[in-house]
């Protein structure tokens, strides 16, 4: 199979429809990553997502709209919260989860009696969107357990040869997967932080709760179960320069290529050492990071991750991302 990269427009556009409706895969960029898209409605499709990038058959997809897209149709109500969260946050970087059953591929939820579904608002994937008029299942468009892309080429990277079509539409401006919220409850529960904050939602909402997973449940929500984000390097975690260092200057003397990926920051006390540079606010590390994570794996033996300082805003999904791409606590 040949696999094409063409910007989001014309006849693209009614290329991708038409291979969405004949049950194929296609990749389209949002405004936090690129997705691997597939009918939410048809079992074969569904299925084929998950082939294709590897992933756990029990952790859940998110179904993407358009704005104009009735929703009423894929959900069985919603709490007073909601609408006001909608009016707030969509189209953006929001996925909210509803109560729902039966309204599309049993496979897009693993079984769960809800359905996560995201109206992005990124040009692009509305005018695809809007072409195939149908609700698209999309996680990340990139092999199970890899840095996510944030790029065309990223996905053309991991999916050459797999999947017919790319739909590029530039570099992603958020950098990380949007933010996932329970809408089931009396109050809205963040599953995964993104971009809108807890405190974004609770301005809108009167409340705000962060779910935490317990010890072998089944995941409500992508990202709370599995390693994710991985460079395909080693990799190694730090708290510190020093710690950052001793790592660097090891892997040197054994012959290897270390790089360091850390907050501007700590640049000048790392003494000319091979450094990527993550940003020095929340915004711009989040938009950085996958990036930085593809190109820190093409160039070292040893990527290692010094753990920011900054907090507040989005960090709370920089982070969550970061120590997951890093391995926590080891090298790995």
């Amino acid at each position: 199979m040949e696999t094409q990269i063409c910007k989001a427009e014309g006849e693209a556009l009614r290329k991708a429809a038409a291979l969405i409706r004949a049950g194929q895969a296609v990749a389209f960029h949002t405004e936090t990553v690129y997705g691997l898209g597939a009918n939410a409605f048809s079992d074969e499709a569904v299925l084929k997502i998950f082939v294709l990038k590897g992933r756990p058959a029990d952790n859940p997809l998110i179904v993407h709209v358009h704005p104009e897209y009735d929703i009423s149709c894929l959900v069985d109500g919603e709490p007073p919260y909601a609408e006001a969260l909608r009016k707030a946050f969509l189209p953006g970087p929001l996925t909210m989860v509803y109560p729902s059953e039966g309204k599309v591929s049993k496979y897009v939820s693993c079984g769960l009696p809800t359905l996560a579904i995201r109206v992005p608002s990124s040009p692009a994937a509305q005018a695809f969107l809007k072409e195939v008029n149908l609700p698209i299942a999309a996680p990340s468009a990139n092999i199970s357990k890899h840095v996510s892309p944030v790029t065309a080429q990223h996905v053309f990277d991991d999916f050459n040869g797999r999947i017919p079509l790319i739909l590029d539409g530039g570099a992603c401006a958020g950098g990380i997967e949007s933010t996932v919220l329970d809408c089931t409850g009396t109050i809205p529960q963040i599953l995964r932080e993104g971009l809108v904050t807890r405190e974004m939602i609770a301005s809108v909402a009167g409340d705000c709760g962060v779910y935490r997973a317990k010890v072998g449940e089944k995941p409500k929500s992508p990202g709370m179960a599995y390693k994710h984000y991985s460079p395909r390097c080693r990799t190694a975690f730090c708290t510190t320069a020093e710690e950052a260092i001793a790592f660097y200057e090891r892997e040197a003397a054994q012959g290897g290529a270390p790089c360091i990926l850390c907050e501007s920051a700590l640049l000048p006390t790392l003494g000319g050492r091979e450094c990527l540079d993550l940003g020095a606010n929340g915004e711009t590390m989040a938009r950085r990071l996958y990036a930085l994570l593809r190109k820190g794996e093409a160039r070292a033996s040893l990527l290692i991750g010094i753990e920011p300082k900054e907090r507040g805003g989005v960090m709370a999904g920089v982070l969550n991302r970061f120590t997951r791409a890093f391995g926590g606590t080891h090298e790995t």
